[in-house]
Parts: C-alpha cells; sequence; structure tokens
C-alpha cells in the first residue's frame, strides 16, 4: 500500500508523489519566540517529527525546514494589530533580541526533551529581512499589493477576481468582507481582508528595518513565504502547522507567493487539529493554557501530578493528528501507564533468547502476529495513523509477557516470527515513533527543576516576589521544598 496523505487542499487523501524523488522538502511553520512554548504547541512538532522520521523510514531524503518567527509575528485577524516580541520585550524589560534568544533556547530545550530531531534548516524572520523586501516588490509590481503612509498591503480582493482566494480554507471573500472588523489603525487598507505585508513602524517601535518605503517591520506571512521560497524552491512537497493556521497565515502565503513564484508553493497541505482541555479549546481567553514547564514539574492547578515528556509524546501519538485531543490530567496519567506498559513489553521481547524453531507450535498465533505486524506500515500508510499502529502493539504485547513468564512456550512462534516481532518493535517504538523509556527522561525532572530555581531567581532579582512565591509554593504543594541559601543559591529536595 503506498503512503497517502490528507491534502487540506483538495480535502483528500492523495497518494503521495514527491516533486523530485527521493529528495522531499517539508516546511512546518515555527513558533513565535515570544513566550514559553505550552502544550498546544507540542502537537505539530511532535506529529510532523513523526511525519519526518516515517518518510525517512521510507528511504526519502527529506529536508526538513522549521523557521523561527522572531520579528513581531504582527497579527491584524480579528484582534487589535500587535507586535508580540516587542510588547513582550517591554514587559520583561529587555531587549527583543535578548527576549528572542532566552524563549528560543526555551523552545529547543523542550523539543529535547520530546526527543524530536533537529530540523535541517532552521531561518529565523529577522534572518531573512532582504528576502521579504525583494518578495513584496515583486507582488508590488505585479499589482497585488499598495503602499499606504509607509505600509504596504496586499490586495486580496484584485486577487480573488482572477484567482481561487480561500481555497485552502474554505472562506468566500464575500463573507470576509462582511465578517472581518475594522481594527483601530487599519482605515488605510482598502478592504478589511487585505492584510500588511510590510508595517510602517512608529516611534515607539523597537523592531525596524529599512525599506524602500521607508522604516517598518514585516507582516507575519510573508516571513514564512520568504523563507520556504529560499530553502525549498518555489515549489516543495509538503507544507504543515497546526490546524489553527489555515486561516489567515496558510490562505495568505499561498496568495503572495503564487503571485511571486507563479505556482501553488506546496503539493500536499498538511494540518494537526487543536488540542482541547476538559472540552474547551485551549487559550488566554479561558485561562486554561498549561505551559510545557508546567507539565514537566507538575505546578498547575489542571494537574495532579508532573508528567514526563515521553508521557505527553505518547499521549498525543494515541490520537490521530487530525482528530481533536483532549487533554485532562486523568487522561495524561491513563498514557503513562499505557506507555509503561507497552515498553516493559518492549523490554521483555529484547531479553527473549531466540532458538531455532522453523515451524510455530500455534499456526494461528503466529498468523496473527504476523497480521498485526504488516499492519504496521498499512496505518502508517495511511496518512500516518499512529493511533492504529499503537493500538496493534498493544495486542502484542500481552503475547510477549506469556512467553516471558512462561504461560506460553516461545516456540509457538517461529523463530522468522519472534525476530521479525523484535526488529519492528524497535523500528517502530524508538526510530519512528521516537519514543523512550520512562527511566529514560528522569533526568528531564532535574533538569525542570533547574529551570525553576533559575527562573525564581531571576523573579527575586527583578524583585516579582509574587512569581517567586508561587514557584515555592506550589512546589511546596506537590511535595518539593525549595530553599533560600545563605550564600544566594537555592536548593530543593522532595519531603
Amino acid at each position: 500500500m503506498p503512503l497517502k496523505i490528507y491534502n487540506s487542499l483538495t480535502r483528500q487523501k492523495e497518494k503521495f508523489i514527491p516533486i523530485n524523488p527521493p529528495y522531499v522538502g517539508m516546511y512546518v511553520c515555527g513558533p513565535t519566540v515570544s513566550g514559553e512554548s505550552h502544550l498546544g504547541h507540542a502537537r505539530p512538532y511532535i506529529t510532523f517529527d513523526v511525519v519526518l522520521r516515517y518518510l525517512t523510514y521510507l528511504g526519502y531524503k527529506v529536508r526538513y525546514v522549521r523557521n523561527i518567527t522572531d520579528a513581531g509575528h504582527f497579527e491584524e485577524e480579528g484582534r487589535e494589530a500587535e507586535d508580540k516580541i516587542s510588547k513582550k520585550a517591554l514587559l520583561e524589560k529587555v531587549e527583543p533580541m535578548e527576549l528572542v534568544h532566552k524563549y528560543t533556547n526555551l523552545f529547543h530545550w523542550a523539543m529535547k526533551q520530546f526527543n524530536t530531531l533537529d530540523p535541517n534548516i532552521e531561518p529565523t524572520a529577522t534572518g531573512h529581512i532582504v528576502e521579504q523586501i525583494n518578495m513584496i516588490e515583486k507582488i508590488i509590481e505585479a499589482g497585488f499589493a499598495y503602499v499606504v503612509n509607509g505600509s504596504v498591503y496586499f490586495d486580496v480582493k484584485k486577487y480573488a477576481a482572477t484567482h481561487n482566494y480561500g481555497e485552502l480554507s474554505g472562506r468566500v471573500l464575500d463573507d470576509l468582507l462582511e465578517t472581518t472588523r475594522a481594527l483601530e489603525g487599519q482605515d488605510e487598507k482598502r478592504n478589511k481582508a487585505d492584510f500588511a505585508l510590510w508595517k510602517s513602524a512608529p516611534q515607539q517601535h523597537i523592531m525596524r528595518w529599512k525599506s524602500p518605503w521607508g522604516e517598518g517591520f514585516p507582516g507575519w506571512h510573508i516571513e514564512c513565504s520568504a523563507m520556504a521560497t529560499k530553502y525549498l524552491g518555489a515549489r516543495f512537497d509538503i507544507h504543515g502547522g497546526g490546524m489553527d493556521l489555515l486561516f489567515p497565515h496558510h490562505e495568505s502565503e499561498i496568495a503572495q507567493s503564487f503571485i511571486c513564484n507563479h505556482v501553488q508553493p506546496a503539493k500536499y497541505w498538511m494540518h494537526n487539529n487543536m488540542i482541547t482541555i476538559n472540552g474547551k479549546k485551549m487559550g488566554k481567553s479561558y485561562n486554561n493554557v498549561i505551559k510545557l514547564t508546567e507539565m514537566f514539574s507538575g505546578i498547575h492547578p489542571l494537574l495532579t501530578q508532573a508528567f514526563s515528556p515521553m508521557t505527553i509524546r505518547f499521549f498525543i501519538l494515541q490520537t490521530h493528528y487530525r482528530s481533536t485531543l483532549d487533554f485532562s490530567s486523568e487522561a495524561l496519567v491513563a498514557a503513562e501507564k499505557g506507555l509503561k506498559r507497552l515498553w516493559e513489553g518492549y523490554e521483555n521481547l529484547k531479553k527473549i533468547k531466540e532458538e531455532n524453531f522453523d515451524l510455530p507450535d500455534d499456526n494461528d498465533l503466529d498468523k496473527k502476529i504476523n497480521s498485526l505486524l504488516d499492519e504496521l506500515d498499512e496505518f502508517m500508510n495511511d496518512d500516518f495513523n499512529t493511533a492504529k499502529v499503537l493500538a496493534n502493539l498493544f495486542e502484542i504485547v500481552p503475547v510477549i509477557n506469556s512467553i516471558k513468564d512462561g504461560i506460553i512456550e516461545k516456540n509457538v512462534l517461529s523463530s522468522k516470527t519472534l525476530h521479525r516481532m523484535k526488529d519492528a518493535l524497535t523500528v517502530y517504538l524508538e526510530n519512528i515513533l521516537g519514543l523512550q523509556s520512562l527511566s529514560q527522561n528522569n533526568e528531564t525532572f532535574d533538569g525542570v527543576m533547574q529551570l525553576l530555581v533559575d527562573i525564581r531567581k531571576e523573579a527575586k532579582s527583578k524583585k516579582d516576589f509574587f512569581t517567586s512565591d508561587k514557584i515555592r509554593n506550589q512546589l511546596a504543594e506537590l511535595g518539593i521544598e525549595m530553599k533560600d541559601e545563605k550564600d544566594g543559591n537555592i536548593s530543593w529536595n522532595a519531603v
């Protein structure tokens, strides 16, 4: 069975045929480094880590590009336009690039805990201002953008007159013109649906660059188009991200890239669904955003305990990436138990000594195991269905444990089947799903505690006693004592 991918552009599963096999170009929208990564950020990067691992397993040579948005992430749709990084830098009383460096490092640290592979290229928006300006100039020259007071806007209405605007998200331009609310300072746009390619920087704006239209900073959408084009070409294989990026981000990318390069930028558009918490969408308005450091340490009112990165990775992979994933502390507890049971079975399998049994004593069981193993590739080829893969692995575990405990003899299976089972579980658990044993994650807890110590030190140095006391008090509730030493250091121990 060939690999099939659900293409958000055509809204159907399609056979995966790379543009230039065996090479595959994959671009995934990276984080905006204006704050700590939270649970919702974990899903896309774990999802596309598995996509990368499986494509590699199939023999493709993947160039994986994942950007870092460090130039403000200027947004217009549905909220007041703001530069997130400059705003957060002012709050934390640091330079914007100091803030960027801090949260980029924290993001990389979190990805390491999840055992995600590094991208081949990780470009930053601030490192590609020239490319963005060049692309904007092409769009203006083609007649699909206009300049007003030093800002540049993409003319969505003109584009939609000759192109299928809304083909990815299913939005209709007339509806957008009716429902998009006018935002303060945006009355200079010709149409409410137009989006900024470049914004003139007001005097107080910190991050700013020179351009043909005056000093300013790039809009959010142009950043990804410029970087994807530079490193993957005008047309590449896979563009990925969360479903929340369908509109306006990816829709805008398609429009501006098509005008510049005269071709649809990506052949396959992939989107993972959202994580909800107790049935509600995760968001600041619901006060239910859980930072990854809070997940790892257990310091959050919605958590009953600390959860290892592997438990979270396993929890995410138990559900198909296009399905909504509802988080609860109880669900994570169940995931932790499931991963422990699965990994113990895997460890037991590795300890079973192989002997020469050409024919199985239990032919039906031997056939069943081989059928379960055959289906692993079939499930992954069916749009990366990790949920079904894990279900099959759980069916195999009781057989392994029964052989290990002597309930059934190991010659119930042929030596060939036993050997195949060992190979398949190694390949799938470690190489494709990227899982590790929970014991391998023990050092993560020490790392999280050191991170909390550093955050508390920083809070105390800024006389932010609310944050400092909150860390100490919530740790105490979890049975961890954090103590201020006379020499200025902070120690901790589990009581």
